[in-house]
């Protein structure tokens, strides 16, 4: 048979599995740390284990993450945007000076005449301008007296109904509904009717 106990002689020397395990180093420290085994925690235990932190805070980490991922991306950006500046200046030197020479040759002479249409221009400009801003203008006095006509003609049939209502609502004495307002009422609902139908 097998040898359960490699400890000992067999006559119940050494480490036994029956009985409560010893309380761990790691145990006992950490009850120490709160105040003890016996009693409940002490105001300065409970402070100090309430005061340290394990320094993990997923949403810094989130916010670092997401820092970096914009900061990547700001750089291909400006990458991107060296490449188009490099691509657009990329004519040779000697192309460059020759179109340099004909635009000085010609821009005295287009300077001149870009002057005159400069002030025709304006002219024209400002017209256009003040033809577009009359056009707003007349437009926007337009829906302004709309909206005036809608608005009195809310009120008017608001008065009316309040009017009519108050009519309706009408009672004798005895707090029966007076009827002489309801048959009017009716009596023009179905003349209104009538008329509209033929």
């Amino acid at each position: 048979m097998k040898n359960r106990n490699p400890k000992g002689n067999g006559n119940g020397e050494g480490s036994t599995m029956d009985g409560p395990k010893p309380m761990t180093m790691k145990k006992k420290k950490n009850m120490n740390r709160l105040g003890g085994s016996g009693t409940g925690l002490s105001l300065q235990a409970f402070a100090n284990a309430k005061s340290t932190s394990n320094h993990y805070n997923p949403a810094l980490v989130k916010k670092k993450k997401e820092f970096y991922k914009n900061a990547k991306y700001v750089n291909k950006y400006k990458k991107s945007l060296k490449q188009q500046n490099q691509g657009k200046n990329s004519l040779p030197s000697a192309q460059r000076t020759i179109e340099d020479e004909n635009e000085d040759i010609n821009g005295s002479r287009a300077n001149n005449m870009n002057n005159k249409k400069k002030k025709n221009g304006s002219e024209s400009l400002r017209q256009v301008y003040e033809k577009q801003w009359e056009e707003k203008e007349k437009a926007r006095m337009e829906r302004e007296a709309a909206m005036q006509a809608k608005k009195e003609q809310r009120e008017k049939a608001e008065a009316q109904r309040k009017v009519e209502r108050k009519e309706m609502f009408k009672k004798t004495r005895h707090g029966q509904p007076v009827m002489k307002y309801r048959i009017q009422h009716l009596l023009q609902s179905i003349q209104g009717s009538s008329s509209a139908s033929s």
